[in-house]
């Protein structure tokens, strides 16, 4: 079992899990919480002391301010805070979709902080050719959700994400009713993270200057996702070949020992 824990930072009082034993692990998501990684963060506390987090706003970790948007830069000082707490000069990062984009802003921010960086499909629109265009379909899934609320909003955002959702097994969000939390963190998500998360530019001079190292994790399944190709122009930005994970953009929800494995091979090498 996890021991959890609470941080006072500016503005925000952080929830986070640590469990396991061996080398320092950070796997974080955006908007996911630290419940949703239990799997994929067991299948990996065999050999690693494995941190996991609720985002600001999100879940347990509440905010001064409600209002408050949430950047990818907060995000990372937030990740770096908790490196403090736990006394770690350095850690390890796997980091998921908005998550991931919060494990570059940690590099380019806090670099001898990490060892090395799995970001696992970040959606970061501004690299595409077509980012004006993509900026404009995220203004939308924000202004449906403003109008029409959560469940119109997911079904924007899935559809522009790639996802078929006529396909059988197509994702239809969790099963049964939403609670009043998964509603809360949606909100959250469209009102305040969204924007933030899609518009951060990576600095590939940063990036690539040392001393952390930087990876891009793609799904195998992944190939109609706009993050696959987000993915794509990234590591090749990065000069360095994707790291192919099983599944699709939450690959490691459903095949979380497979992918726990994975990520061993890619921080060894």
């Amino acid at each position: 079992m996890p021991t959890t824990h609470t941080l006072h930072v500016p503005g925000a009082r952080l929830h986070y899990e640590v469990r396991g034993a061996g080398p320092l692990l950070f796997v974080i998501g955006s908007p996911m919480d630290a419940e949703a990684f239990a799997p994929f963060a067991d299948a990996l506390a065999g050999d690693h002391t494995v941190v996991t987090l609720d985002p600001r706003g999100i879940s347990n970790s509440t905010l001064d301010d409600p209002g408050q948007d949430s950047t990818p830069e907060l995000r990372a000082d937030d990740v770096a805070a908790i490196m403090d707490a736990l006394g770690a000069e350095s850690a390890d990062v796997f980091g998921s979709s908005g998550g991931a984009v919060t494990g570059l802003a940690l590099v380019e921010r806090h670099p001898r902080r990490v060892r090395t960086l799995v970001a696992h499909e970040p959606p970061v629109l501004e690299l595409l050719p077509d980012a004006a265009e993509r900026r404009a379909v995220v203004e939308d899934i924000i202004e449906t959700h403003e109008r029409e609320g959560v469940g119109a909003a997911w079904m924007k955002f899935m559809i522009s994400a790639g996802f078929d959702m006529e396909a059988e097994g197509a994702p239809a969000g969790p099963p049964g009713e939403p609670s009043a939390q998964d509603l809360a963190n949606s909100a959250r998500f469209f009102a305040h993270e969204l924007r933030g998360t899609t518009r951060y530019v990576p600095d590939v001079a940063k990036l690539t200057a040392g001393p952390a190292r930087v990876l891009v994790g793609v799904g195998v399944e992944s190939g109609n996702l706009i993050t696959y190709r987000t993915s794509a122009v990234l590591a090749e930005r990065l000069g360095t070949p994707p790291v192919e994970f099983p599944g699709d953009h939450g690959g490691f929800l459903a095949r979380p020992a497979e992918c726990a494995d994975v990520l061993r091979k890619a921080l060894a090498g």
